[in-house]
């Protein structure tokens, strides 16, 4: 059996790069002596095997023939006669379309090695226009390796736009572009999977919420930035910065989307763009089927990221008021989380980025304050309903009123 370790594998070696998972290509075999050899048949869509021992993927090399619009609309070719750089030519990029031969040679016949040295993102075919999750692939690569300063080249970059302009984008399913966004979350520099796609015509098409922000204009002394669409991108980086998390992370990224509403008459203002940022972020969850977890950290750091940043100068009862709707008070509440979020935002300003967030560590106390009651003094045997909720609320409310004046004392 010939068979080649391919795709990313071998690019991440030669970068020096973790490798994530192995692949191979063989060479010359059918799908019944790959099961005679013991391999087992998993592919669906084309013959790929799982080696009995390792577990790691096989496939037969294959050519594929676009047939319909979308990603799956293709015909596959697979037989002993494909040869290595038949398969090789039908991937995406130049390099992820190399082979590595057991002496540690590599396969190259696309120049995916010059391409790696110079950092650059380059489709290997024309083909790479006919399957529109090769956009997103490409994208959440920039976010993966934008530290190492890859760009895309030109002709990409047109391609890429080429195929937006002809709709191809428009036939991607929702749960394949959340998969895509939900690795590029995860990548070390997640902001770069947004920018590549707007700079492609693709930020609009799939997440025209946040395409909507660039170009509106913010108060200039609380954002240098000024455009709102930067700011989330920045805002975005941070969040990377702060934490793997990656629902933090997508908090970040959608807790300004209100501001696209504004009307311009008040602008660069924003008055009450907390609550008006909820109906487009939950359109954009239901369109992309977030998961739920994801939607309800979103939810809160939406609507309550600016009663994070004004915690100094809340009321006590409006402290408790804000942390409870947090569920902050209960065992399995996010509150770590959603001030991750908060100070990402903060921080997420021209000439702000290194600036402390001590409303973060201020809330963390006052979320124990409110947490550390006795509800054995409240009788609540003689309380009813509503009333309950009432009386622990007041415990809580002077509980953290309590923490308050003992913080500006010491302050």
């Amino acid at each position: 059996m010939k068979a080649y370790l391919v795709g990313g594998a071998v690019r991440d070696t030669l970068l020096g790069y973790p490798v994530r998972e192995r692949d191979w290509l063989v060479i010359g075999e059918t799908p019944e002596s790959m099961i005679n050899s013991g391999f087992i048949a998993v592919g669906k869509d084309f013959p790929v095997f799982l080696h009995p021992q390792t577990k790691e993927e096989y496939a037969l090399a294959r050519t594929e023939r676009k047939t319909a619009q979308g990603y799956k609309g293709f015909e596959v070719y697979t037989a002993a006669d494909v040869s290595i750089e038949e398969d090789l030519l039908r991937r995406d990029l130049t390099i992820n379309a190399m082979a590595l031969m057991d002496n540690g040679d590599v396969i190259d016949p696309y120049q995916g090695q010059q391409d790696l040295k110079n950092r650059i993102f380059r489709h290997v075919s024309p083909a790479f226009s006919e399957d529109p999750v090769r956009v997103l692939r490409l994208a959440r690569f920039c976010a993966r390796y934008q530290h190492l300063g890859f760009t895309i080249a030109a002709e990409t970059q047109q391609l890429m736009r080429d195929m937006v302009n002809a709709g191809e984008i428009d036939a991607l399913v929702s749960e394949r572009v959340w998969a895509e966004t939900e690795k590029a979350l995860g990548e070390q520099s997640p902001a770069a999977y947004f920018q590549a796609l707007k700079e492609c015509g693709a930020l609009v098409r799939i997440f025209p919420e946040i395409d909507a922000l660039f170009g509106v204009p913010q108060v200039e002394k609380y954002h240098p930035e000024i455009d709102t669409g930067i700011h989330t991108l920045m805002v975005l980086e941070q969040a990377a910065l702060l934490t793997d998390n990656t629902q933090v992370r997508f908090a970040a990224l959608t807790h300004d989307l209100g501001k696209a509403l504004t009307k311009a008459e008040i602008l660069p203002h924003h008055y009450g763009h907390e609550t008006a940022g909820l109906k487009p972020l939950k359109k954009l969850c239901k369109r992309l089927r977030v998961p739920r977890q994801y939607q309800k950290l979103a939810e809160q750091v939406t609507r309550y990221h600016t009663h994070s940043h004004t915690a100094f100068e809340l009321k006590a009862s409006t402290v408790r008021k804000f942390l409870s709707s947090l569920n902050a008070f209960k065992a399995d509440n996010q509150l770590s989380l959603f001030l991750l979020a908060c100070e990402a935002d903060a921080k997420g300003r021209l000439g702000f980025e290194t600036r402390a967030y001590p409303q973060a560590e201020y809330l963390h106390q006052a979320q124990l304050a409110g947490m550390d009651i006795d509800t054995d003094s409240l009788n609540l045997e003689k309380l009813q309903g509503k009333a309950i909720g009432d009386a622990i609320n007041n415990l809580r409310t002077q509980k953290i009123q309590q923490f308050k004046q003992h913080f500006t004392q010491q302050d």
